[in-house]
């Protein structure tokens, strides 16, 4: 049999390259996906038979462009990682129209385009997983995360109503939403002063629970929203 193959968007950084990561050891090929080209390429060093495609998540054709290059390189397509995320703060007065739509289109849209593609290959191959990487900001943002906690909070109920709809078909969806985390877009709005180390998960823990439900430890979360916070 073929290694299985996983799709992680936001591939190139923070959760998205841990989770890579851990697929890679756990026998998986790999099409890591972000916008900059030149950080895909440093993040396929680590993460094992992998291809990198590009991409602009906000933009329909990009998502379609992810998911045929995928099965012309590797021939199937097993799992997919939303992990890609937008996150602009700003008071509700302050952000503009364009921001929004942005927000929903990386953070929502993006997640149902792919698997609207993926869900006729999913049919044909027997099964498949989603795992949406959503947010405690879906049930309680930061002032000026309307628009990203909005976001989120659609996502946490399109995984539990494609769950449902994929259960016939053997398709698994899990929504894993984790606290403060210490990567790049959390820093781009939190200082250490404002937000301490000792408050934040790392990159490796939450990616350590995506993995455990794309590979079947967590299969009895289908359609449910796993909640990652620190331990106190």
């Amino acid at each position: 049999m073929h290694e299985p193959v996983a799709i992680v968007t936001g591939a190139s950084r923070g959760i998205g390259l841990a989770t890579a990561q851990e697929l890679s050891r756990r026998g998986y090929r790999l099409s890591l996906v972000a916008k900059s080209e030149d950080d895909l390429r440093q993040a396929a060093k680590s993460c094992g038979t992998s291809i990198i495609v590009p991409a602009d998540l906000s933009k329909p054709r990009d998502i379609e462009k992810v998911v045929s290059t995928t099965l012309d390189a590797m021939g199937q397509v097993d799992a997919l990682v939303n992990n890609a995320g937008l996150a602009i703060m700003k008071p509700i007065d302050q952000f503009s129209p364009e921001e929004w739509q942005a927000t929903v289109d990386v953070n929502l849209s993006a997640p149902f385009l792919f698997c609207r593609q993926l869900w006729p290959i999913w049919r044909r191959q027997g099964g498949g997983v989603v795992v949406n990487v959503s947010s405690a900001a879906s049930r309680d943002p930061f002032p000026g995360f309307a628009a990203y906690g909005a976001a989120k909070a659609g996502l946490n109920l399109l995984g539990h109503a494609l769950a449902r709809e994929g259960a016939d078909l053997g398709v698994r969806v899990h929504t894993v939403a984790p606290a403060a985390t210490e990567t790049a877009m959390f820093r781009s709005h939190f200082t250490h002063e404002q937000f301490d180390t000792s408050k934040t998960l790392s990159p490796a823990e939450v990616a350590r629970i995506i993995v455990q439900c794309v590979c079947g430890d967590l299969q009895y979360t289908s359609g449910e929203v796993i909640y990652v916070r620190k331990s106190p």
